[in-house]
């Protein structure tokens, strides 16, 4: 289960990675901006700072839960195990708040947090019991 937990929280870290690049970097091409439900390029240059900022916090779980996965596999699996955790339940809970501004962000949510919901579940089911 350990193998799977990480091969989702890995595969989140990559998503979150994407959704990064997508927001701090190609976030003034509209094939991007679209994505995100703004109708105009004025729209996409007056939320770029948002956007930016936003991407951050995206790099940032990405890293953490990419560093959780090399630390279980090589150094430490306890601190491992905790920052994978962590980061993976931060996706999740992004995911949950981008859901409760409409329902009409479904999919955005439902791929935002599928991977890394996945991911803490096969982690939390590779604990032993007892």
């Amino acid at each position: 289960m350990d193998v799977l937990g990480t091969v989702f929280v890995a595969l989140a870290a990559l998503l979150h990675l994407y959704i990064w690049w997508m927001e701090s970097v190609a976030w003034r091409r509209p094939v991007f901006w679209r994505r995100f439900g703004l109708a105009s390029q004025a729209d996409a240059d007056t939320t770029a700072p948002l956007a930016y900022n936003q991407g951050f916090y995206n790099l940032f779980l990405a890293l953490g839960a990419a560093l959780g996965v090399v630390l279980y596999w090589s150094a430490s699996q306890a601190a491992g195990f905790a920052l994978a955790l962590f980061c993976a339940g931060s996706m999740v809970a992004a995911a949950g708040v981008l859901l409760s501004t409409g329902r009409e962000r479904l999919r955005a949510a439902a791929t935002q947090g599928t991977l890394p919901l996945l991911g803490a579940l096969f982690f939390l089911l590779s604990l032993p019991l007892g």
